[in-house]
């Protein structure tokens, strides 16, 4: 039989959740990927959820096609659009979890009793 007090296992139950909570966001953050082609869609980088370049994609013979002021602006065109697309997928990610957060503090709230609440 355990002697734990019920709030401290109360706590250490909520913290075991939250553990598991930002385990989850941490795996859903690491997989953004966002591949975004540039304006000829000859060039095609790959950005993660922080905005790092992970790869980038040049379909043969676009060097040839472009002169060098051309093919940054094709690059960073398109590193552009990937970074927003990610950071538009690391927000929806973001928001979900506020959501789900939300509605497990409403969810506890609501399953406490009229004198938990007030102690």
């Amino acid at each position: 039989m355990s002697n734990i007090h019920p709030d401290v296992q109360a706590a250490l139950d909520a913290a075991r959740d939250l553990r598991h909570r930002i385990a989850d966001m941490r795996e859903r953050i690491d997989g953004v990927r966002a591949r975004r082609p540039s304006p000829s869609g000859l060039v095609i980088p790959e950005v993660d959820a922080m905005g790092r370049l992970t790869s980038l994609y040049l379909t043969p013979g676009t060097v040839d096609r472009f002169d060098s002021p051309e093919l940054v602006n094709e690059i960073m065109a398109a590193i552009r659009e990937s970074t927003a697309d990610a950071a538009r997928q690391y927000q929806s990610i973001m928001s979900a979890i506020a959501t789900e957060a939300t509605e497990a503090n409403d969810s506890a709230d609501a399953s406490r009793t009229p004198s938990e609440a007030h102690s």
